[in-house]
């Protein structure tokens, strides 16, 4: 499954939990280095990011594909960003019938920060 369909899929989620409110796609978080977070809420400083390629050896599991996004997740923290991090399993399993534990760590930190739906 391309990243792109899995980004599609975990945004009907977070409209349909209606948590799309101040919701940017491909926010770049730091202009110097143009690094961006698929999913962020600027007000809030949160975001998230869909970690494609887990088992198939995507970028993210090579070594200097983590090393990149050890450093970017690093800055983020620095700045004062929440990153979830959510792999494919936990947004659709092997029929692309939706699965909700992505969702649900969502839900989680926005309960967690006291931050209501609209």
């Amino acid at each position: 499954m391309r990243k792109s369909e899995l980004e599609g899929f975990m945004m009907t989620q977070l409209r349909g939990a209606r948590l799309d409110n101040g919701l940017k796609r491909q926010y770049r978080f730091h202009p110097p280095r143009k690094w961006m977070f698929d999913f962020a809420w600027p007000k809030h400083k949160i975001a998230l990011e869909v970690e494609g390629g887990t088992w198939t050896g995507g970028r993210h599991t090579s070594g200097k594909g983590f090393m990149n996004d050890c450093e970017k997740y690093n800055h983020a923290t620095i700045m004062g960003w929440k990153v979830l991090r959510v792999v494919t399993n936990w947004i659709v399993d092997s029929k692309g019938n939706f699965k909700g534990e992505a969702l649900s760590y969502v839900e989680w930190l926005f309960q967690r920060e006291g931050i209501n739906k609209p």
